[in-house]
């Protein structure tokens, strides 16, 4: 899957189904069973963000380690 907005949706909704689940007294069956799917289903989303989504930040340069788009790098020391 491509499109990662659709991805963190998803997974998002499971995770609001799995607390409402869980507040409503679910049988411990269902409720192990996808928390034991949960770990795939962030790695899968983890993954699909940082393979496909795109930045637009500025790129930092050559003698920079990090940077901070907020900030100036001057002020930072």
């Amino acid at each position: 899957m491509k499109n990662y907005k659709l991805a963190t949706i998803l997974v998002t909704f499971y995770l609001i189904v799995y607390t409402i689940l869980h507040e409503m007294g679910a049988p411990l069956s269902v409720l192990g069973g996808m928390f034991a799917l949960s770990p795939f289903l962030v790695i899968w989303m983890v993954y699909t963000i940082l393979r496909y989504a795109t930045y637009a930040g500025p790129e930092l340069e050559d003698n920079q380690e990090w940077g901070y788009q907020d900030k100036d790098r001057n002020s930072l020391s």
